[in-house]
């Protein structure tokens, strides 16, 4: 029996022999525990008190938080556990670690799905609208959850907690094979983000060209708004995924040359793991720069104006912007021809004082 083992994703950043390494990761970790999760939380209560109307990419939003949020208030738990050991047994420890994996997935997923909403939004907006008529997101939204917590069964029995210097830590990873490990490893990087990833660069390659030709202000800072949470997203998650392909690489090449690239991911897992929960509390502040343009009053905030104006730019926009044109352009033709009739009466009237004086 292969006893390999690996650093779970939710608590990469092991204690091991530096004080020092703790004392920062437990800092790192308060710090977006004290700003995502009241963040998020502010995200989630504006969403579902100010914002009557939801578009598709504000319940993305809603759901993105949500998953976000999860996370964060695992925080305190796994800090208290780095400062001393884990004493919440091995059932807590796999719930946990399975909770933040299910919420990864849900993560990249929601993401790409946002992405892909954009595209469609920006692209194709009739096809869109027509999605929105359909009412399919909650089936979609249902579909994607259901596909997340499936990903995460992995999780539960490979999931052990072990002795550290003589302290009980849920850190690892306990693969009875080579073949399991390598199953996992592949599973968790092809689908939380080589798919997803390719997925976001098409659609957004597309999109390039035509963020810069958006005749409506809106929905280009809509766009970019979004963009950015990819892109945070993508940076915040690849150095987890870098030390997952080392993984694969140390089970493929020979035991000499291994220990030098096990001594290199085990010294990324330190800044892997910081990321993997910075990533969770990014989003809101990106919402509050976004919306530093849009506060109007004390009693509309900006981060409201901001999920309105998303929701008045999301699928569907396509049509008010041609029927505005259209009434635009029926009302110029309606001018014209008040135009052309006043001019015929005139000439009537001409011509009859001409006739009246003969």
């Amino acid at each position: 029996m292969n006893h390999s083992t690996e650093l779970s994703p939710s608590e990469e950043m092991a204690p091991e022999e530096f004080d020092g390494g703790t004392a920062v990761v437990c800092v790192i970790l308060g710090l977006s525990f004290l700003v995502g999760a009241p963040g998020n939380l502010l995200v989630i209560w504006t969403i579902l008190r100010h914002v009557k109307q939801r578009s598709h990419t504000v319940v993305l939003i809603l759901h993105l938080a949500a998953a976000d949020l999860l996370v964060l208030i695992t925080l305190p738990v796994w800090i208290y556990s780095l400062a001393n050991s884990w004493v919440f047994g091995e059932a807590s420890c796999k719930a946990m670690v399975f909770m933040i994996n299910a919420c990864m997935y849900s993560s990249v997923f929601l993401i790409t799905l946002m992405s892909v909403e954009r595209f469609l939004a920006v692209r194709y907006p009739f096809a869109s609208a027509g999605w929105k008529r359909k009412k399919a997101l909650n089936k979609v939204l249902l579909t994607l959850w259901t596909a997340a917590f499936l990903f995460s069964i992995p999780v539960i029995p490979t999931q052990v907690v072990e002795a550290e210097s003589g302290e009980e830590q849920c850190l690892y990873r306990l693969y009875t094979s080579v073949t399991q490990e390598l199953v996992c490893v592949l599973l968790e990087t092809l689908v939380g983000y080589i798919l997803p990833f390719s997925i976001l660069v098409v659609c957004y390659g597309c999109l390039c060209s035509r963020i810069t030709q958006m005749n409506f202000k809106s929905k280009r800072k809509s766009t970019v708004l979004i963009a950015s949470v990819v892109i945070v997203f993508g940076i915040c998650w690849t150095p987890h995924h870098i030390g997952n392909v080392l993984s694969l690489i140390i089970l493929a090449i020979e035991e000499s040359s291994a220990a030098t690239l096990e001594s290199v991911r085990t010294t990324m897992t330190f800044i892997a793991g910081a990321m993997v929960f910075i990533s969770s509390t990014v989003n809101p502040i990106l919402y509050m720069f976004a919306a530093r343009t849009f506060r109007s009053s004390l009693r509309d905030t900006g981060i409201q104006k901001l999920f309105r104006h998303i929701s008045s730019t999301s699928p569907g926009e396509g049509n008010r912007e041609v029927s505005f044109v259209s009434k635009r352009q029926s009302n110029q033709t309606n001018s014209s021809q008040c135009v052309l009739e006043s001019k015929d009466q005139i000439d009537i009237l001409m011509k009859m004082c001409e006739n009246n004086t003969s």
